[in-house]
C-alpha cells in the first residue's frame, strides 16, 4: 500500500460500467465486487468508493473524498464549492451531454415557463428547477421525485423538469419538452484543500489528461501505410490527420513509411483514396489513448 492515496468517488448506478470501461482505456483496471461499495483498481495510490453522482459534489466539497466523476448538473443542483478538474464527455448511451428539460403532456395548455405560474412541477433537481423558475420570474409549487417523473402528469404534477439524453422516454410517456433547463456533462472534480496539495494535485492532473486522452481516442484510429516517395505528396494531400504525419525510412530508399491519426468516421472514405494515391500495406489500427 502507497503511503500517499488519493481517495476518488466514483459513480454508481447508470454510469459505473462506462466509467469502468473510460478508466480501463486510460490504463486502471477497476473490478467491482459482489455487494461492496468499494471497488478495487489496480493503482496502490488510488482508493476508491461508489457514490451516487446525484451526491458526489457534496462529499467532494466537505473533504470525505479528494475527487469524484459527477455531472455538472449535480455540482449546481447541490450548489458545491468544488474544483472543477475538466470535462469528461461520455455517457451509459452516447457522447452526447444530457439535458434536464421542462415537459408536459402532448395536450397540454402550457406553451412556456411562463405558463406555469401557479402550477405543480416534479423533478428529482428541486433546487435547480427552482433557480431556472426564479430566473424567469414564475412562481410555482416544486416537489421532489423520487422516481418514475414521467408518469406524474397530467395527474399528480403539471409538468416535470427531468435528465433526458435520447428524449425516448419522454415521447414513451407521450410527453413533449417544452424548454431547456440546463445541459450538463460529467466532471471531474476534486476538493478545494486537496487541490492545493501538490502530491494529491499531480495524481489528479495525471487522471484528468489521460481520461480525457481515452476519450478522445474513441472517435480516432491510426493509419500505418508505405507509400512510394515519388507519390508521397498526393497521399498526404488525402490525410486530416491531427499533426503532420510520422514520415519513417524503410529499407529500401524509394518507400517510406506513414503513419497519421484520423477521425474513425473518414477511414472508409479515405483509404480507397489513399490507395489510388499510391499507398501500399494500409493499415487501421485502434488507439486507447490520443494525447494533444
Amino acid at each position: 500500500m502507497s503511503e500517499r492515496v488519493l481517495k476518488l468517488g466514483l459513480p454508481a448506478g447508470s454510469l459505473q460500467e462506462a466509467t469502468a470501461e473510460l478508466f480501463r482505456k486510460a490504463g486502471w483496471k477497476i473490478t467491482f465486487q459482489s455487494r461492496s461499495y468499494y471497488p478495487h483498481v489496480d493503482d496502490p495510490e488510488l482508493s476508491c468508493v461508489l457514490i451516487r453522482a446525484q451526491e458526489m459534489a457534496r462529499y467532494v466539497e466537505q473533504g470525505a473524498i479528494d475527487a469524484g466523476l459527477t455531472g455538472y448538473d449535480w455540482i449546481v443542483e447541490n450548489n458545491a464549492r468544488v474544483v472543477e478538474v475538466c470535462e469528461l464527455v461520455f455517457s451509459k448511451v452516447s457522447r452526447r451531454p444530457v439535458r434536464w428539460v421542462l415537459a408536459v403532456p402532448q395536450d397540454s395548455p402550457i406553451q412556456s415557463v411562463r405558463d406555469l405560474e401557479g402550477k405543480r412541477i416534479a423533478t428529482e433537481a428541486v433546487n435547480l428547477t427552482r433557480r431556472y423558475l426564479e430566473q424567469n420570474g414564475v412562481r410555482a409549487e416544486v416537489e421532489f421525485s423520487w422516481g418514475a417523473t414521467e408518469v406524474k402528469p397530467p395527474d399528480l404534477a403539471d409538468a416535470i423538469v427531468e435528465v433526458t439524453e435520447t428524449g425516448s422516454s419522454l415521447r414513451a410517456n407521450n410527453l413533449r419538452i417544452v424548454d431547456t433547463v440546463l445541459v450538463s456533462t460529467p466532471r471531474l472534480i476534486a476538493n478545494e484543500r486537496a487541490w492545493q496539495d501538490p502530491w494529491k494535485r499531480a495524481k489528479i492532473e495525471s487522471l484528468a489528461l489521460l481520461l480525457q486522452a481515452a476519450i478522445r481516442a474513441e472517435t480516432k484510429v491510426g493509419l500505418m501505410m508505405n507509400v512510394p516517395k515519388d507519390k508521397l505528396d498526393d497521399v498526404l494531400s488525402v490525410l486530416p490527420a491531427l499533426q503532420t504525419p510520422t514520415i519513417s525510412a524503410l529499407s529500401d530508399p524509394q518507400w517510406v513509411d506513414v503513419l497519421a491519426v484520423v477521425d474513425e468516421s473518414t477511414v472508409r472514405d479515405i483509404i480507397p483514396r489513399l490507395k489510388q494515391a499510391g499507398a501500399r500495406g494500409i493499415v487501421e489500427f485502434p488507439l486507447n489513448k490520443v494525447i494533444d
